[in-house]
This record gives C-alpha cells, structure tokens and sequence, in this order.
C-alpha cells in the first residue's frame, strides 16, 4: 500500500502524475517535464485548507443564491477583458515575460480598488520601499494599500485571515512556499498548494484574489498546468512590436474569452489605447506598395483593422521555406497551394516571409483571402488599391466562403476610409462598395484587374 506521502513526478506541462520518473509524459508528449512532487503531510489537530468550503451535502435546490458583485478597476480595457469588472469572490491568474508590465498593471488596479475596500499588495521579490517608489512614480494612492513581504504561506494565511484584505495581489505565486511540504519554492507541488490554498481563503472572506506568474521560454506560464484549472480566470500580457500592450483572456468563468485589451505603456504607467480600430495599421505616404492587403478582424466586441505583409524571392536552398510567427505556418503553407492549384501561382521555389503590422497574432480563418492577395501581389510585384480590403475563408477548391460579424467588419472598414471590399456575400452594402468573389479566381481578377 503507498504511502500518503510517497513522492510522486508531475508533468509541469499538463499536470499528470506518475510514481516514477519518466522522459516523456504519456498524457501531453512533453519531453523532461516531470517534477518531483511530495504530497504535504497532514498535520492533527490542524484545519486543512479545504475545511474552509461548506463540506455539508444540501440539494442543489436549497442552496442560497449569492449575487455576484462586480467592481470596477478603473481601467476600462482590463475590465473589457474580465468581463465587466473584478468579479468578487473570484481568482485571477496573470502571466507574462518579465518586464511587461504585470506588477505595475496590478499596483495601479489595486490602487483604484482601494476605494471600495481594504487591499494587500504581497511581494515576494521587491522590498517594500521599492513598491512604495514605483506606485509615487506612477502618481497612486496609496492610504488604504497594505504591503506584505513574507513568503511563508502559513504567515501569509494568518495575516489574510486576520485583516480580511477585499483585494489581494500576490506578486509572485512562484515565491511562495509552505514549511509543510519538502520542496523549494516555485516547484509544482508549492505552487499548487500555495495556489489552492490562498483561492480557498479569498472564497471565504468574499476577496478578489490576483496571482501574478512567471513564464517558461515557451511562453506558457511557468508550474503545473492544473494550477490554471484552480482560479476562475487566466489573463496573458503580450508585447506587440509597436510597443503595444496585449491582455488577453485564456479562461474566464465570468466572462468571455474573445475580448483583447490593448495598453501603451510609459513612465506614468500603462494607458488605454485611445485608437484601438487603426492601433495596426502601418503610417505611410504615397502608393501602396506590393505585397500588402488590408482585411477587418473581430475580437470580441472589437474589430480592428490589420495590415498583412507577405514578402516572396527566390528560394535560395531549391526547395520553399516559409517564414510566419504572426500566422501560423501552416496555413501560410496551405493558402500558398491553394494559390498554385487555382490560380495558377507556382510558389513551390520561392520563399515566403508573412508578417502583420503591429506584432498582433492572428488566427481568424477570415484572413485567407487577404492573405491570398497579399501573396498573389508581392509574387508578381502588383500593388493592391490602397483602400481595398477584403475578408473571407478559403476552402481547399479554391472557394471563398462567407465569415461571421460581416456588417461590424464592413462597419469599421467604412470607419477607417475604406472604398472597396472584396467578400463572398452579394448583398450590397450602403457605407461601401461590397465586390462580391466567389472563388480565389475571380478574387484576383476583381482585386488586379483596372476595370474593378
């Protein structure tokens, strides 16, 4: 019979468990993500965390409703992206590459949700004079923001259960550690335990917990995968290359997962973008050159415009290689064929070098078409009109295929000055002239043709 404390391996990718090391995880594939794991051993005569959740068995029927509360953090794009406001009780996960912005996003929200109740700032890695400088630099109130500096998790709990913070902001989860459980800090075992344990607190004192978490080279965040199951929501800070700030929601139990906040960032701290609908749209004075096309994505309730750059020469090894981190590859690969075969473009020596203005990753199936042209256009050296868009999918027989949210695109094309769009849909629009193509073919013919 094991033991109740046997050590066990887990994945740090996916978070299955294994009683023996092994290269390659059976449940996800990773190689060399195991890590040790000792279970806590249980103490007598102490609670454990889980004691804090109501363990008697009701029916579901007899259970009090509890209105959901939700709170403004003072900035409209961070609360775009939680679904309307700070949801309390709730636990929210933030990740990101270091020095994005994660720690100053949260001071400055923290300093905005103080107004509506006590809040504790826990760092783990800065002292406390260093916080207190970086919130005067940002201009904040700080009155009602208490700061704690232990990394113990048992001296953490005591002093949230003893001064009921309404706001926590833990900075950062990989820096905490429990005296019970045989591992260093930032191993799966202390960042799961850590994580349950503080979710389970906030729960019961009706707070709003905020875990800031490191990430790996790959830019996933950094721990077991299972501790993203544990909070209620999980928010990624991206950089675009203009500078731009990107948060994005993986999981939100309040909320949807479509939406995007976009933030500049200076010495003041991180701003709203006052812009959003042209924040990827490239500044330039005469023609347009080959190679670009325009085409409207949605993000939620947003939609922005994008510039797509594709860029073709001569393969220099003899055999085609595809360049593309803002578009994944394979699709790049797959409109390329679909060009060759039914428009009678042979890309299969040349190499191809995709990229979209702004460092913004898209994955619509919208952007095929534009990308076809964008294709089609550096290929032949043939500029597109500079107020042409267009948007649509692309089957493998070379059709194009009508998209969702057709008028909010067509509505924000006709917004940034656009004349013409190229899109499967007949019906005729009254802000801009809608050209309609139905397959690859007559897309070309209607995009390079003069008479179009």
């Amino acid at each position: 019979m094991a033991k109740d404390n046997a050590i066990q391996y887990v994945c740090t990718s996916c978070g299955h468990t294994e009683p023996k090391w092994a290269g390659r995880c059976p449940e996800c594939g990773a190689w060399n993500t195991f890590a040790e794991f000792r279970p806590a051993v249980k103490q007598k005569g102490k609670e454990t965390a889980s004691a804090v959740m109501d363990s008697n068995v009701k029916k579901l029927s007899e259970v009090s409703g509890e209105s959901a509360e939700r709170v403004s953090s003072g900035m409209k794009e961070f609360d775009r992206v939680l679904g309307g406001g700070v949801m309390k009780p709730s636990s929210v996960l933030v990740g990101g590459e270091p020095g994005i912005g994660k720690s100053t996003i949260m001071i400055q929200m923290l300093s905005n949700l103080s107004a509506h109740g006590d809040a504790l700032y826990v760092s783990g890695e800065e002292s406390p004079s260093q916080v207190k400088m970086r919130a005067e630099r940002l201009g904040l109130k700080t009155e009602s923001i208490s700061i704690f500096c232990d990394t113990r998790l048992e001296a953490l709990s005591e002093t949230i259960e003893r001064i009921k913070p309404s706001y926590i902001v833990i900075d950062s989860l990989q820096t905490l550690y429990s005296t019970s459980i045989a591992s260093t800090a930032g191993s799966p075992n202390q960042v799961r335990a850590c994580c349950m344990e503080l979710s389970l607190i906030a729960k019961k004192l009706n707070a709003s917990i905020f875990f800031i978490g490191h990430v790996t080279k790959e830019g996933a965040l950094a721990g077991p995968k299972i501790v993203e199951h544990m909070v209620d929501t999980v928010l990624y800070f991206e950089s675009a290359e203009t500078g731009l700030r990107l948060l994005r929601a993986s999981k939100n139990r309040f909320g949807s997962v479509d939406e995007i906040g976009l933030f500049t960032m200076d010495e003041t701290g991180l701003h709203p973008v006052s812009d959003p609908a042209s924040a990827f749209l490239s500044s330039r004075e005469g023609a347009l050159p080959s190679g670009i096309a325009f085409t409207p994505v949605v993000e939620g309730s947003r939609t922005f415009v994008v510039e797509i750059q594709a860029l073709v020469v001569p393969a220099k090894s003899g055999f085609q290689r595809i360049y593309s981190d803002r578009i994944d590859s394979a699709r790049v690969s797959r409109v390329a064929a679909i060009l060759q075969r039914h428009a009678g473009l042979d890309l299969t020596n040349q190499d191809i070098y995709v990229n979209v203005a702004g460092g913004i990753k898209l994955s619509e199936v919208s952007i095929e078409l534009a990308l076809a042209l964008a294709l089609y256009s550096s290929r032949l050296d043939i500029p597109l009109e500079s107020r042409l868009a267009c948007f649509g999918e692309l089957t493998l027989a070379g059709e194009v295929r009508p998209v969702v949210f057709k008028e909010r695109r067509l509505k924000a094309l006709y917004d940034m000055g656009f004349e013409k769009v190229l899109s499967s849909d007949s019906k005729p629009s009254s802000q801009i002239r809608n050209i309609n193509v139905s397959n690859i073919k007559t897309a070309m013919i209607a995009a390079f043709s003069k008479k179009s």
